[in-house]
C-alpha cells in the first residue's frame, strides 16, 4: 500500500435541512422545501432531515442554514431536546445559521407561552434554544385552531429597512399567519444582539410588551438566527382557496398581490443570515420528453419489442405504468414536434402548467413522454445535449479500449429536465428489468437528484449527471461481489477524468471512502485542501440469474457553484491550450472507463493490482479517526478487504502505537464524517 499524507478535507456548506420529524406539519414542511428551493436551489441543496438525523447524523460540517418549519413545538422538544439541541446550539454559535418559521420560532426561544389561560391550548414553557432570549408569546391574533384555516390572516408587517439593508425590500407587506407569535420586549435586548427586522401593525391578542416583533434577528455566538411570528415561506400560489369560507378565498387574494414583497422580504433575511441568494426567484421547471437513442439504431428496436409485454394502449396511445411514473411511448416514424403536446392528456398539462406559474407540482404524477429514436436525435430537438459529439467521441474512446468496450454508453436516455436520473431507473422496474447493460440515463437538469443516505446531490447547469444500468451475473457473486461496483464507479470518474485528453493526467482528483470524488481546492492550492467534486449513488435489484445495479454519477463539470469544479481546476493547473471540458466528451470517457475495469472485475475480481490502482488516487491512508461506535476508540485507516470492500482501521493506544485490533466498517452501516475524523454508527 502506498503512503500519503493525511489531507485536508474542506467542508464547503452547501446543505440547507429542513427539520421534517415530529411536530411538523405536512404542509408547512411542503412550503419551506418549496420557497427555499426557488430562492437557493443554485447553490444549495434543500433536504428534508428527521428529528434521528439531526440527533444522530453528522450533519454539521457541511450544513449552511437549519430550518426549523411550523406545526407544534412540544413534538420538537420530545424530539430533540437533550443531545439534538446540543448539537443544533453548537452548530449556530460555531458560524451557523438557524431559520424558524411560527413554532420554529418558539421553539427558538428562551420561553414560549401560547394561549395562556386555555386548558385546551395551553403551551407554557422554557426552551432548550434560547436564541432569542425573551419570550414568544402568541397567539398574536385570536382564532387559532389546530390544522384549520380558522385562525388564518393576511398579517400586515412594517419592515424594519434600517435593520434588514438587504438590497430591495419593501416598507410593509402582508403574510400569511395561522398561530404564531410576538417576541415580548425584543427592542430591549439590542445589547443581546437582537434586532428587529419587522413587527405587526394591528392590535394583537396579547401583551407584545415594547414594540410588536414579528421577525426578529438575534446573534449567537458566531452564527445566527431568525425567528418569525407569521409564514413568510407560504406563497399564495400554493394555498387552496376553497380550504376555509369566503374571507379565507380573499386572504389568499391578499396575499397573492403582496406576493413579490414577501418574496423580497424573505431573501433579505437569508442573505442577513449569510446565504446566497438568487437574484432572480427561481422558476419551477416543467419535465422535458425523455429521448431514447442508439448508436446502432437497430437497439432502440430491440429495446421497443422488449417492452411490448408491458405496455397498454389507451385511445389509440401506448402507456407503460409502473410503480413510480406513467410513461407515453411516442415511436420513430409516427410523431413529430407540433404533435408532442397533443400526446399529453389535460391532467399533466395542467400540472406542467402550475409548475410555470410557480405551484408545488408532484413530478411523479406528471406523464412522462418517451420519445424512441430510430437514428441520432438531431441538436435542434436536444440543444443542451449534442447526440452527434457523444457517440462520436465514444467511439474515439472505444478505439482506444484494451478491454474491447463496447457496451456502456450504447444506448442513452436523454431529458432536458428530467426528476432523477436513478429514480426513472430504479423505481420504475418494469422498465428497468428490459433495459440493456450499459444504457445510460443523462439529463442536463434534475429536479430531484438522490445522493446517498438523506443527501440530495446539487445539480446546476454544467454538472455531469448520468446513471447507468449494469447487469450483474448472478454467478459472478462470489468472484466479483456486487458491492464493488460503487469503487469502480469511483475509480472510473478519476481515471476517466486524468485519461480526458492530453495534459488531464496532472489534475489533482482523488476517491473518498466509498464513493465520493474530492479535487484540490484550486483557490487554496498549496494548503492540500479537497473539497467535494462528485457523489456516486448505487442501487441494486436482485433476480434469480443477476443484479440489476443502476449506478448514478454527479461531477461538477463546468458549473463555478456549489463547489469546485472541473473547469476550475483545469483553468488552475492545465496550461492554457489544454482541450475544452464538454459533458458529451466526459460522459463518454467515463462511461469507457467504466467499462473497461468493470470488464476486467468480472474476469479477476478485486484482486492486489485493482487494490493498488485504487490505491494510486485515494485519500485516506493512515488517516487517523475516532470510531464512535467502538467507545470512541482512536484508530488509523490501513485500507479496505478485497472480499466486501470492507473499510479497514487499526486501532492506536498509548502514544498513537497500534494495539494489534482490526475493524472491519460497513458503508452502509457507518457515517463517515471525514472532516472531523470520525467515524459515526449510520442510523
Amino acid at each position: 500500500m502506498a503512503t500519503a499524507t493525511t489531507p485536508d478535507l474542506t467542508a464547503k456548506k452547501v446543505n440547507v435541512l429542513v427539520y421534517s420529524g415530529n411536530g411538523t406539519t405536512v404542509d408547512s414542511v411542503r412550503h419551506c422545501l418549496y420557497t427555499l428551493r426557488r430562492l437557493l436551489s443554485h447553490r444549495y441543496a434543500v433536504i428534508p432531515v428527521t428529528e434521528d438525523m439531526l440527533v444522530k447524523e453528522p450533519w454539521t460540517a457541511n450544513c449552511a442554514l437549519l430550518v426549523i418549519p411550523g406545526g407544534a413545538d412540544l413534538g420538537y422538544c420530545r424530539s430533540l431536546n437533550g443531545e439534538g439541541n446540543r448539537k443544533i446550539e453548537r452548530f449556530v454559535r460555531r458560524g451557523g445559521a438557524y431559520l424558524g418559521f411560527c413554532a420554529g420560532g418558539y421553539y427558538g426561544s428562551k420561553r414560549c407561552e401560547f394561549e395562556v389561560g386555555d386548558k385546551t391550548m395551553q403551551v407554557v414553557g422554557d426552551r432548550e434554544l434560547p436564541f432569542f432570549p425573551g419570550i414568544c408569546r402568541g397567539g398574536a391574533f385570536p382564532g387559532f385552531v389546530y390544522h384549520s384555516e380558522a385562525g388564518a390572516r393576511a398579517a400586515e408587517l412594517k419592515v424594519s429597512k434600517e435593520v434588514l439593508n438587504q438590497g430591495a425590500v419593501p416598507d410593509t407587506f402582508r403574510s400569511y399567519y395561522n398561530g404564531g407569535g410576538v417576541f415580548v420586549d425584543a427592542q430591549l435586548y439590542a445589547d443581546k444582539g437582537v434586532e428587529v427586522l419587522a413587527s405587526y401593525t394591528e392590535e394583537l391578542n396579547v401583551h407584545p410588551g415594547e414594540g410588536a416583533a414579528a421577525v426578529v434577528y438575534c446573534k449567537a455566538g458566531d452564527g445566527a438566527a431568525i425567528l418569525t411570528g407569521p409564514h413568510p415561506e407560504f406563497a399564495a400560489a400554493n394555498l387552496d382557496k376553497s380550504a376555509g369560507g369566503p374571507e379565507y378565498a380573499h386572504l389568499v387574494d391578499a396575499l397573492a398581490a403582496d406576493d413579490k414583497s414577501r418574496t423580497d422580504f424573505l431573501k433579505a433575511c437569508l442573505s442577513k443570515l449569510g446565504l446566497d441568494v438568487a437574484q432572480d426567484t427561481t422558476t419551477v421547471p416543467s419535465l422535458s420528453s425523455l429521448h431514447l437513442s442508439s448508436a446502432d439504431p437497430e437497439s432502440t428496436s430491440q429495446i421497443l419489442t422488449r417492452l411490448e409485454e408491458v405496455i397498454v394502449r389507451e385511445d389509440g396511445k401506448e402507456y407503460l405504468k409502473d410503480e413510480n411514473d406513467k410513461f407515453c411511448i411516442e415511436r420513430p416514424g409516427v410523431w413529430n414536434l407540433n404533435e408532442l403536446g397533443e400526446s399529453l392528456p389535460a391532467q399533466s398539462k395542467e400540472q406542467e402548467t402550475e409548475a410555470a406559474v410557480g405551484k408545488i407540482v408532484d413530478y411523479n404524477a406528471i406523464l412522462k413522454r418517451l420519445v424512441v429514436h430510430d437514428d441520432t436525435p438531431p441538436s435542434k430537438m436536444t440543444p443542451y445535449f449534442n447526440h452527434h459529439a457523444f457517440y462520436s467521441n465514444l467511439s474515439e474512446y472505444r478505439s482506444q479500449s484494451r478491454e474491447g468496450a463496447s457496451e456502456f454508453g450504447s444506448d442513452i436516455l436523454y431529458a432536458e429536465v428530467i426528476t432523477s436520473t436513478n429514480t426513472i431507473l430504479e423505481k420504475n422496474p418494469q422498465f428497468l428489468r428490459r433495459l440493456p447493460n450499459g444504457l445510460t440515463a443523462t439529463a442536463t437538469v434534475q429536479v430531484a437528484g438522490r445522493g446517498r443516505g438523506s443527501n440530495v446531490w446539487v445539480s446546476p447547469a454544467g454538472a455531469l449527471i448520468f446513471s447507468t444500468v449494469i447487469r450483474h451475473p448472478i454467478e459472478k457473486m462470489q468472484s466479483a461481489p456486487v458491492v464493488f461496483i460503487q469503487y469502480l464507479a469511483a475509480m472510473a470518474v478519476v481515471k476517466g477524468i486524468k485519461s480526458y485528453d492530453k495534459g488531464f493526467e496532472k489534475m489533482p482528483v482523488k476517491l473518498k471512502w466509498p464513493n465520493d470524488i474530492y479535487a484540490l481546492d484550486p483557490e487554496k492550492p498549496d494548503t492540500s485542501q479537497y473539497s467535494k467534486m462528485g457523489g456516486i449513488l448505487v442501487n441494486s435489484h436482485y433476480s434469480s440469474t443477476e443484479y440489476i445495479s443502476v449506478v448514478g454519477v454527479g461531477i461538477n463539470a463546468t458549473n463555478a457553484s456549489p463547489t469546485t469544479s472541473l473547469n476550475a481546476l483545469r483553468e488552475r493547473f492545465l496550461p492554457r491550450n489544454a482541450a475544452p471540458i464538454t459533458l458529451e466528451k466526459l460522459l463518454a470517457r467515463i462511461l469507457t472507463s467504466f467499462e473497461e475495469l468493470y470488464t476486467r472485475f468480472l474476469r479477476t475480481g478485486f484482486d492486489k493490482e485493482f487494490e493498488e490502482l485504487y490505491y494510486d488516487d485515494w485519500l485516506h491512508m493512515h488517516q487517523v479517526v475516532t470510531l464512535e461506535e467502538q467507545g470512541c476508540a482512536k484508530a488509523r485507516i490501513k485500507g479496505i478487504t478485497r472480499d466486501y470492500g470492507l473499510l479497514l482501521a487499526e486501532e492506536l493506544g498509548w502514544n498513537d502505537r497500534p494495539t494489534g485490533r482490526i475493524w472491519q466498517l460497513q458503508s452502509d452501516s457507518n457515517s463517515f464524517d471525514f472532516f472531523r475524523g470520525l467515524v459515526k454508527r449510520k442510523v
